[in-house]
Parts: structure tokens; sequence; C-alpha cells
């Protein structure tokens, strides 16, 4: 491994943290300034904590989340999905993995999988839910293989040009 997973200040680190999102993600400037202000105000929602994988003293990639409140912007968003299918229940006693990225010149050495892991067995809930975009992309195969599963697919956020899948899985998160 080329690469150390820690705690990241993520307030402290938000312009380095967008940096590798843009790059992993494809975000142009203008998205990039609205997601600042959205981390910078999760940062500061109770339980939320964020770390980072570090080479070479650089950041590749950082996770953040937070257990989970249905009163937050996501959860009312994805709530009637959830509710359609009788899976509404994941919105509670849950911690939601916001933002998962690594850099593209550092994806598929095992960084996501240590970063979300890592977040995850700190986790004081029983379970942890995440959105992702709504394709059979390498994002959902990890999360497949760490035991998340589809709660609701084709879920559509204000804004967002594709279509997300929402996924749960018991934790601690599958290994091997």
């Amino acid at each position: 491994m080329d690469f150390v997973i820690g705690p990241l200040d993520l307030s402290s680190h938000v312009d380095e943290a967008l940096a590798v999102q843009a790059l992993a993600f494809g975000l142009g400037p203008d998205e990039v300034a609205v997601r600042r202000q959205i981390v910078l105000r999760h940062m500061q929602y109770p339980g939320a904590r964020a770390l980072g994988a570090t080479s070479d003293g650089r950041l590749v990639g950082f996770v953040y989340g937070m257990p989970n409140d249905r009163t937050h912007w996501w959860s009312t968003v994805v709530e009637p999905y959830l509710r359609a299918l009788g899976n509404d229940d994941w919105l509670d006693d849950t911690f939601v993995i916001t933002e998962l990225h690594v850099h593209p010149h550092h994806q598929n050495r095992g960084i996501g999988r240590s970063l979300i892991t890592t977040i995850t067995d700190d986790a004081g809930e029983p379970r942890s839910i995440l959105s992702a975009i709504d394709t059979d992309s390498p994002a959902r195969g990890l999360y497949r293989s760490l035991g998340y599963q589809d709660l609701a697919r084709r879920v559509h956020f204000p804004s967002a040009p594709k279509p997300y899948a929402v996924m749960g899985a018991p934790l601690p998160l599958r290994r091997g």
C-alpha cells in the first residue's frame, strides 16, 4: 500500500478534497463552489467526520459521513423513493456516506475500500446508507462487494442530470 488512511479535518482541507472530487466526478468550477458550501455546512452536523487517504503527503482520496437525519435535504429527497418500496426505515439509525472520492490516478488500489470500511467501522449505527449514480460502475461494484444492496433506483436529485441508486448495508461492512 502506498497510501495512509487517517482523520481529515475536512473544513480545513475542503479545497484540496474538492479538487480530488472534481477530477473523480468531472465537476466544473461552479459545481465545486456550490459543493464547498455544502461540505462546510455538513461538517457542522453532529457526528459528522471525515477520513483522508494520503500518498507522498498529498490527499488522493477522502470520505465523509454522519448519522443520518430525516430532516436533512438528502433524506427528504430519497425518502419517497424508499417509502414506495417499503425501505424508508433505512433512514433511521443509519450512518450515511455523504461523499467518497479517489483521485483517478489512484483508483483501483483499494483506497476507496479502505476509506469506507474504516469510517463505517467507527460508526455507532448498525447500518450504512449511500447514494451512487445508478449505472453499472466500479463504485457500485465496490459497494456491492461490501454488502450494500439497492434500496431504491432511478432516484432523481434536483439539478443532477443522472438518476441515482440508494444502497444500504449492515455494519460492519463485508470483507474479502
